[in-house]
């Protein structure tokens, strides 16, 4: 459908390209946002540097970890271990408070109009700013959800309270071996519902909220509408990226934009109804005035 060729963008057109956004957004009643990793970089969650180091500084010392997220693949000799640091590793990222603000500027942004997110992001910042759980999919996973490791079933088990024991009574580097989660169904230990294999169990709220997602595209079909992409590169490009681009390209009032730090590009068959901004997305969303 589209031919090799890219237009790239750069930072000296930005203020532009953001003013032009705000006008776009100003005339659009209609928003699908997809969002990717970055948005919640801009955000402070951050896998690397002071953060990881403040809350991982004896497992950085023991086994040389680099980042969180590689950290998490590591074949811990125990299910005490392993669980002492998936537990800090969730807490912070899905249960702790503290985002600076950006998902709360981006539900101000949207609130009003007739709002859809997809977003490849686990750790459920989107309803901790507002945003309607039912205009929600999470593709991925979800930091506050246990399911089977085997599965046995397509089930998934809310996590917070085991979480928070985990996190306060680890001691060592190690979670109390009562604590340690186990399949209400086989017995078998529980893992994170997250999709970093085939294991990956897509459970009965998954189901739903893709359908209300491709309702909302057929109910918008053909209609004004602005693709919003945030932070999203090209790790998983097919399950935002590459639609938003098809979907712009197949309707004559779709609009498409792209705010990201580093990748932001579109096929040039769309270039004269995209707009892309190179800048940080918090950024970005401190210009507009509420």
């Amino acid at each position: 459908m589209f031919s090799n060729k890219r237009i790239m963008t750069s930072t000296e057109n930005s203020s532009d390209n953001i003013k032009c956004f705000h006008e776009l957004l100003q005339k659009i009643d209609t928003v699908i946002i997809g969002a990717g990793a970055g948005l919640s970089t801009s955000a402070g969650f951050t896998y690397t540097g002071k953060r990881f180091e403040d809350n991982f500084a004896d497992f950085i010392q023991k086994y040389g970890f680099r980042d969180m997220y590689s950290g998490g693949f590591f074949p811990f000799a125990s299910q005490e271990e392993y669980w002492a640091y998936w537990s800090r590793y969730v807490f912070i990222n899905r249960y702790a408070d503290m985002d600076d603000g950006t998902y709360k500027r981006l539900f101000e942004l949207v609130k009003d109009k007739d709002y859809f997110v997809l977003t490849t992001n686990v750790d459920h910042q989107f309803q901790k700013a507002g945003f309607d759980k039912y205009r929600l999919f999470y593709t991925q996973g979800d930091y506050g959800l246990f399911q089977c490791s085997v599965p046995c079933h397509n089930g998934t088990y809310d996590n917070e309270a085991v979480i928070r024991a985990m996190v306060k009574q680890q001691v060592d580097m190690k979670i109390p071996t009562e604590l340690i989660p186990h399949c209400p169904v086989c017995g078998k230990p529980m893992t994170m519902n997250l999709r970093t294999d085939d294991t990956f169990v897509q459970d009965e709220g998954w189901y739903r909220a893709n359908e209300r997602y491709a309702d909302f595209i057929r109910r918008h079909k053909g209609q004004q509408i602005l693709f919003l992409e945030l932070g999203v590169g090209m790790n998983t490009p097919s399950i935002i990226k590459y639609p938003f681009w098809q979907m712009t390209y197949n309707n004559p009032d779709a609009y498409y934009v792209c705010v990201n730090y580093g990748e932001t590009f579109v096929p040039s068959e769309i270039s004269k109804k995209s707009i892309c901004i190179q800048n940080d997305i918090n950024n970005v969303l401190r210009i507009f005035q509420f």
